[in-house]
């Protein structure tokens, strides 16, 4: 089950209610700057964890006068639509509310929050939305950021790879991902959302021996439900 810390007590609480119910994710990025930029991303994140686990949610996105700014960059990284109406879902019967915000930032008194630490821009020449995505998940939501050019020369290296290496590994029969590589990605997606430790896996599927490329195909296709970096996007492709 999908586990947070909650930045009130520094406890980790249940994201998803114990009887499956719905749980509403409010996230609170009243800027457009990158760090609320990453909040968001967060969220996104998330809400893709609570659905692969089959957790219903409600998302809402609180912001502030640029908040039209913010969506607009938000889509172009993958983050996928936050309702904004405080109306929608309302009477739904949430059994959970979880609030994402910068470390810092308001949210109600009491409530479960995630805090999201700050990252501080990078160089001006944009890496492209996909290797910026990846470059803010390299690190814990809890540890702030630097968009150096060498980390996101690295994320677009790594993407443009893996990308590479998936439309290969297609080509070859399917396998199955194996059960404990399911499990060790499971256990760090639902372990207050470690992305670095996800990565990790998958560095460790890109090169293990004992794999076959087939395995390692389903074992992206299925990660990137999570991180949606468009790992599939070469799919067909020339070699």
């Amino acid at each position: 089950m999908l586990r947070i810390i909650d930045a009130r007590t520094g406890e980790p609480v249940d994201a998803a209610p114990a009887r499956r119910g719905l749980t509403r994710v409010e996230v609170h990025a009243p800027g457009s700057d990158t760090t609320n930029l990453r909040v968001l991303l967060v969220g996104d994140l998330l809400v893709r964890a609570l659905e692969l686990g089959g957790t219903p949610v409600w998302a809402r996105l609180t912001g502030g006068r640029r908040q039209a700014e913010l969506r607009a960059d938000a889509a172009t990284l993958g983050i996928r639509p936050f309702e904004d109406s405080p109306d929608v879902g309302a009477g739904l019967g949430e059994a959970q509310v979880v609030h994402v915000a910068a470390e810092g930032g308001a949210v109600p008194d009491g409530a479960v929050r995630i805090a999201v630490a700050p990252v501080e821009p990078g160089p001006p020449d944009h890496p492209g939305p996909a290797a910026l995505r990846l470059a803010l998940i390299t690190r814990h939501h809890n540890v702030p950021v630097r968009l150096e050019p060498a980390g996101l020369d690295d994320a677009r290296a790594t993407l443009a790879r893996w990308r590479t290496a998936v439309a290969r590994w297609a080509r070859q029969p399917s396998r199955p991902t194996p059960d404990d590589v399911r499990r060790r990605l499971r256990d760090a997606w639902e372990d207050d959302l470690d992305m670095p430790r996800v990565l990790d896996v998958l560095r460790h599927v890109e090169t293990a021996p004992e794999l076959a490329d087939g395995a390692r195909f389903e074992t992206y296709a299925y990660a990137d439900r999570l991180l949606g970096l468009d790992l599939t996007r070469d799919l067909g492709s020339p070699s």
